[in-house]
């Protein structure tokens, strides 16, 4: 299937993917940012207690909040899972599950990278996460997208052996592609970062420039007359809070209301450019 002849579901032009990351890390470590400017000096075997209070937040209110958002609108989402959290916190893991969003692995933990695993390891850690995300969840596990976007050189071949669908690690283009790995076939979504809430994280930006932006990529898309794939990513730790929340909503009420919008899962792309027969790409 040539690139112009491809299409969204009932002959849409604009797929919006609405991603929410559910992130945790290992015990004894912290995330690198947090709303303190000033970062703890480094002491071996001390760790910032703030920034892991802060990230515990979105497991604890976050999500929550943020699936309600989504069910206002009967948006459905995709769930990016740090698998640790399926042994904290499993009923988070299947509040995701019940309300109709995608589990997709996020890795055991933010601090497990599996560009830094050797190749057992990493398979390894491959069936860990899909085990405890499949049993918290209750449901099959069929995405994966790397802390930081960031997989190893085997990635792809290792998730596309062990049955996943579809992975998020890749930046390289505007739309899907297929990767065939002896015979495997395995779906790489590009994840878009243009509409994200860690430019508030990070500049201080309010959360109204995040729908701003929004509406911005829509008229684009509309005007290109394109196909085309808008993400619009948060953070549960991060516009988990109210005034987040608020126009994260705003933003899923926009793209239900717009004609021209598929709203879809990670995995409800994948099975539709598998189902279409999208030309795979051969990836080492």
């Amino acid at each position: 299937m040539n690139q112009a002849s491809r299409v969204w579901p009932n002959g849409k032009r604009i797929a919006v993917i609405f991603n929410v990351c559910l992130e945790a890390w290992s015990d004894g470590k912290a995330p690198g940012i947090s709303p303190m400017g000033n970062p703890l000096p480094v002491v071996p075997g001390i760790i910032d207690t703030m920034a892991v209070s802060w990230a515990a937040y979105g497991v604890k209110r976050g999500i929550y909040r943020l699936l309600d958002a989504l069910d206002r609108h009967g948006a459905k989402s995709s769930v990016m899972t740090c698998a640790v959290i399926a042994e904290r916190s499993p009923e988070a893991v299947k509040a995701v599950a019940d309300a109709g969003h995608e589990v997709l692995s996020h890795s055991y933990a933010m601090d497990v990278i599996p560009l830094l695993f050797r190749e057992e390891e990493e398979r390894k850690n491959i069936a860990r996460c899909t085990d405890l995300l499949q049993k918290a969840s209750g449901k099959p596990v069929k995405g994966w997208l790397s802390p930081r976007g960031t997989s190893g050189p085997k990635s792809p071949r290792f998730l596309a052996e062990a049955g996943y669908l579809w992975h998020g690690d890749v930046f390289d283009d505007d739309l899907p592609y297929v990767q065939n790995f002896d015979g495997r076939k395995i779906v790489a979504i590009p994840l878009g970062t243009d509409v994200n809430d860690m430019p508030s994280m990070k500049y201080g930006n309010p959360p109204a420039m995040m729908l701003e932006s929004f509406n911005q990529n829509i008229e684009v898309a509309q005007q290109s007359g394109e196909l085309s794939i808008i993400d619009v990513t948060c953070h549960a730790h991060i516009y988990g809070h109210p005034r987040g929340a608020y126009f994260y909503s705003k933003i899923v009420e926009a793209a239900a209301r717009c004609k021209d919008v598929w709203i879809a899962r990670r995995i409800d792309i994948a099975n539709h450019v598998l189902a279409q027969d999208w030309a795979p790409q051969s990836r080492a």
